[in-house]
């Protein structure tokens, strides 16, 4: 049976310490995280878990897409920007005024309505689907139900990762956008015939169904060793070096408690685990 899915539907969502009796603690340092909603369920478990031991901290995590979190954080407007993609894929951004704290890896995966009686696609199907070549489920074997393609709006670093590493250059197809993997899990799950992508993350429900590429599956051990093509990392930038609790919280993405338990517990994969490197180009190198 499936796990349940942590994640919350809301895009955006604002966490505070709040004691015993219910009011809310007076926190003398506030961080604010903003970007991608696919490293956003993480983020608020860890943020939960970071201010119950430091309750002088308060952390404000929102969505809004890896652009947003780019341009938030490099104009002061937010601490810590949240991505899926590097800096210096993002148009307008200068990374080298950003620090990159690479917190967890995402994968992410081709996602269909649970009715549809589809299990596999080739690379190439996949392709097709998304740039329009391919419009009917039964020129793959389904059922003669029209596709309805779900895209992810400009500016989505998991937007940005899937066509990389998918279309191959190739222009997507006009249709729908949405803006997190939140509300395409949910749209995906109410249109018949629907496909789209989401992170690792937003497939454990029973409300979408992950498709196998290649007849290869969709699983932590085969993004560690690239045989899964379509992932990035987990990017935390901070404007030039962080400090006080800022540093502090990054220190604790980065330790153990997070990353040997909240990480897997909620489909992503440790930084440490990978057997593969990627840069900001998508040049894949063995360890």
């Amino acid at each position: 049976m499936k796990k349940t899915s942590l994640v919350s539907l809301v895009s955006v969502v604002t966490i505070g310490f709040t004691l015993a009796g219910g009011a809310t603690a007076s926190a003398s340092t506030k961080i604010s995280m903003v970007g991608s909603t696919a490293l956003q369920p993480l983020a608020e478990t860890a943020a939960k878990s970071y201010m119950s031991d430091h309750k002088s901290v308060s952390i404000d995590v929102q969505g809004g897409g890896s652009g947003t979190g780019l341009s938030q954080v490099s104009s002061g407007a937010a601490t810590i920007g949240n991505s899926d993609l590097f800096a210096e894929q993002q148009s307008g951004i200068d990374a080298k005024k950003l620090q990159d704290h690479k917190v967890a890896v995402v994968g992410m995966a081709p996602v269909v309505n649970p009715d549809l009686k589809v299990d596999n696609l080739t690379m190439s199907q996949l392709r097709k689907i998304f740039t329009g070549k391919i419009t009917n489920w039964k020129q793959v074997g389904g059922p003669d139900k029209k596709i309805v393609v779900i895209n992810r709006v400009k500016g989505s670093g998991t937007r940005a990762t899937f066509e990389k590493a998918v279309l191959d250059g190739k222009k997507a197809v006009n249709g729908q956008e949405q803006d997190s993997n939140g509300t395409v899990q949910k749209l995906v799950y109410n249109t018949p015939g629907a496909i789209s992508y989401l992170a690792f993350s937003y497939t454990e429900t029973d409300q979408v169904k992950a498709l196998k590429i290649n007849g290869v599956a969709q699983t932590a051990k085969n993004v560690e060793n690239n045989k899964w093509k379509i992932w990035s990392y987990e990017h935390m930038y901070t404007k030039g070096k962080a400090t006080g609790e800022t540093k502090s919280f990054l220190k604790y993405m980065e330790g153990s408690n997070v990353q040997k338990k909240t990480v897997e517990k909620l489909g992503y994969i440790s930084v440490s685990d990978m057997k593969v490197t990627k840069d900001a180009d998508g040049n894949v190198t063995k360890k």
